[in-house]
């Protein structure tokens, strides 16, 4: 049964039209998405047992596309609507920390950072360019993968740096475990970028590592100097 065919008031869609998006449950929003269930069962139950089987909306979004697309009812065509709402959801908090805006704590890039990097299935390592005033130039992904000594290189930092004429930075990257506690291999590439920045005198600011809605700030940790 596909939601066109629900009786009058009862579908998540025509609930959402008439009520708003905020009333929906998470199932009832993924149903809206999907459009259609399977034979025998509705998109709001193929829905619902999405959501158990991948332990939440998290974890479906930041499966891989193999192992959605082998489940039942799915396939590319879904994969692809449900990675192009995740990216949206990213883009709309992204215009939440707007070019300009001055980073004085560590607090302040937190809420973004989450949105940006938490549900990644695999490593981002990023930036946030600064001006001399700590406004914000531009968020940067840079490598992406397993994040090691050996595969971020300073001199792409610095001349990244050099290109945008920024004049301070901070680095981020996520842990795709959802533990958020920096390996000594992270502290071992801040240094190294701190130290090669250094030769154009650009301060890092902080590097701050994401995991499952939690953030460590190396600067809150006195591990930035």
């Amino acid at each position: 049964m596909g939601m066109k065919d629900w009786p009058r008031g009862e579908g998540p869609r025509e609930k959402l039209l008439e009520r708003g998006a905020s009333v929906l449950s998470d199932a009832e929003l993924l149903a809206v998405l999907l459009r259609n269930g399977l034979q025998g069962r509705s998109a709001l139950d193929l829905a619902r047992q999405l959501i158990i089987d991948f332990g939440g909306l998290r974890g479906l979004m930041s499966a891989s596309k193999a192992h959605v697309c082998r489940l039942p009812g799915l396939g590319p065509v879904k994969y692809a609507q449900l990675q192009a709402a995740a990216e949206l959801s990213r883009r709309l908090a992204a215009e939440s920390l707007l070019r300009g805006q001055v980073l004085t704590t560590p607090d302040l890039t937190r809420h973004y950072l989450l949105s940006q990097l938490t549900d990644r299935g695999y490593e981002v390592f990023a930036l946030l360019l600064l001006d001399s005033q700590h406004r914000l130039i531009q968020f940067v992904e840079l490598f992406r993968g397993t994040i090691d000594a050996a595969s971020v290189y300073p001199r792409e930092v610095v001349a990244l740096v050099l290109e945008k004429k920024a004049a301070a930075v901070i680095l981020c990257h996520n842990h795709p475990s959802g533990v958020a506690e920096p390996s000594q291999a992270d502290r071992r590439i801040t240094e190294r970028l701190k130290n090669a920045l250094a030769t154009i005198d650009v301060p890092v600011l902080d590097h701050m590592v994401v995991g499952d809605r939690e953030i460590v700030s190396f600067a809150e940790r006195g591990w930035i100097s």
